[in-house]
């Protein structure tokens, strides 16, 4: 019977069960939490070049010092990603992303009242860095869960939160500085980042139960009947309660050699036949599986992602002070960066509906993007003026949509791992890129200082995004190549050890009618 989407009404706080992936209902909530946890929370990191400036003046460091504090709270935030991973599986999605957003408006509420650079990497680096990270992977997670077909798309435009944010908050918080300080704007975001926590309570887990399917074994017994009728025996349907097999079923034809030992197993358990409808025990889920370690493909997809995360950041970082640099006003500065996130809408939003329409493989799509965004990073160095840096921006801004709102959700394809392993791989693969997070701004800003000139910061990154490219190349033939051979190999030896098919006697089907004759003998002179 062909299985429809049938949602089960329970209370706000507990799970919405589904008979298949519903692709939709309470689903559009669970985007809309996450276009705001995307916004609270990556598009703070984003716009915290606004800051840059500021905490140069007011604690007296360098580029590289200042670079720490992001490069900490990037470091956090992907190196206790199994973490989040294993609290999620243990309490639900919901209490830790609601956790998470106490960390965050916690930490950046404190930072606002730092003496020295050093409290900066506490408050926001450990405190705010960890809050993000439990905020942000349980609700992509989740949010992959609800849909299938439609899963490319949705993340893709959910995941423009984090632009939109950009595009608005660098602005304003430029004006806001203006007005009260950075210190006041600083305590201004922590408090608004406490949407967070609202959003987190939207996220109701999901559980997928195929209830149409348990109702198949008493179908099968009535075609039984229909059958033996026709065969002209005299067994009637109830020796199925009897614990009789009754090999002329369809599934006990003669093909099928193992009939007999299928009815006997209940008897051997010590079980009840009639158990046999029951709802079997769920399988204990793993709070982190290591396992997708021995997978070759997600290795490459994860150096992918180690090597493509020194392209991710600093050029946010490094927009506002390479435009002063090159005597752009702070108001025109701030343009650019909004301009560049206005792009990476329209990139993520491209990125979805090209990925849903799949006219090719999702990990070359991915590819051909990472390439492109290579190339837009050795663009930076070549820009001169404002309209130079604003075309450079706007079209790094584009390819970087296409890549940083897609490549954790392919991560549910099943050329890197599949759905049902996303959640610890996505753990494990956040948790790998966190080197590159904790080495990408630092080193930038230390090839700063010593060339005394920006345009080192993005060949380094360009640098990066190559590296990743070659690997994301590698994804692909690991999958179809290396692992299928084995595969292979594993079943031409389960095939080898596997004696031939034991032949059937002619009379097999008399035979089995004559055991459900005697039995049904036995049990009248009982």
């Amino acid at each position: 019977s062909k299985m429809t989407v049938k949602a089960v009404k329970m209370p706000c706080t507990s799970a919405n069960v589904y008979t298949k992936v519903p692709d939709g209902g309470w689903g559009w909530t669970v985007a809309f939490a996450f276009f705001v946890v995307e916004a609270l929370t990556y598009g703070i990191i984003k716009s915290f070049g606004v800051f840059f400036n500021d905490l140069m003046e007011s604690f007296d460091e360098t580029n590289s010092r200042i670079s720490w504090i992001i490069s900490i709270c990037v470091f956090v935030q992907t190196f206790t990603a199994p973490l989040s991973t294993v609290l999620s599986n243990r309490f639900g999605h919901r209490l830790v992303v609601m956790a998470g957003g106490l960390l965050v408006s916690t930490g950046m509420v404190i930072a606002s009242f730092a003496r020295s650079v050093v409290d900066m990497y506490v408050t926001i680096g450990v405190v705010s860095g960890l809050g993000y990270c439990l905020s942000f992977l349980p609700t992509v997670t989740i949010l992959s869960q609800y849909f299938d077909k439609r899963r490319s798309l949705v993340t893709a435009v959910a995941s423009t939160g984090e632009c939109f944010a950009v595009f608005s908050f660098a602005p304003a918080i430029t004006a806001l500085k203006e007005q009260i300080g950075w210190r006041y704007s600083m305590l201004s975001v922590g408090v608004l980042q406490l949407g967070i926590t609202a959003c987190g309570s939207l996220l109701r887990p999901i559980v997928i139960r195929e209830q149409e399917v348990k109702a198949q074994p008493p179908e099968e017994s009535t075609e039984t009947k229909y059958m033996l009728e026709n065969e002209q025996t005299c067994t009637s349907i109830e020796s199925i309660d009897s614990g009789v097999d009754i090999t002329t079923s369809p599934s006990n034809v003669p093909g099928k050699t193992k009939a007999e030992p299928k009815s006997e197993e209940p008897k051997q358990h010590g079980q009840n036949p009639v158990e046999n409808n029951s709802t079997p025990p769920e399988p204990k889920t793993k709070l982190l599986d290591f396992s997708v370690m021995r997978d070759y493909s997600f290795i490459c997809y994860a150096f992918f992602g180690l090597f493509a995360t020194l392209g991710f950041f600093a050029p946010s970082l490094y927009i506002i002070p390479l435009s002063r640099s090159l005597g752009i006003s702070k108001d025109h500065s701030a343009y650019i960066l909004s301009a560049m996130a206005i792009a990476e809408v329209f990139g993520r939003i491209f990125a979805g509906w090209v990925l849903n329409k799949k006219p090719i493989r999702k990990i070359y799509i991915e590819l051909i993007c990472v390439i492109l965004l290579s190339v837009a990073l050795v663009a930076f160095p070549f820009a001169s003026g404002f309209w130079g840096l604003m075309i450079c921006s706007v079209y790094f801004g584009f390819m970087l949509g296409t890549v940083a709102g897609t490549h954790i959700p392919l991560l549910a394809e099943d050329d890197v791992v599949g759905i049902e392993r996303m959640s610890s791989a996505a753990g494990v693969y956040v948790f790998i890129q966190s080197l590159a997070g904790l080495a990408g701004p630092p080193l930038a800003g230390v090839l700063v200082d010593t060339t005394k000139n920006y345009s080192s910061a993005f060949y380094s990154c360009a640098a990066g995004m190559v590296l990743g490219a070659v690997f994301l190349a590698l994804v692909r033939p690991c999958k179809t190549g290396l692992c299928h051979h084995q595969q292979q190999q594993q079943q031409k030896v389960e095939e080898s050890t596997a004696g031939p098919p034991p032949e059937l006697p002619d009379d097999f089907i008399d035979m089995d009618i004559g055991k459900a004759e005697n039995s049904g003998k036995g049990s009248d002179s009982v």
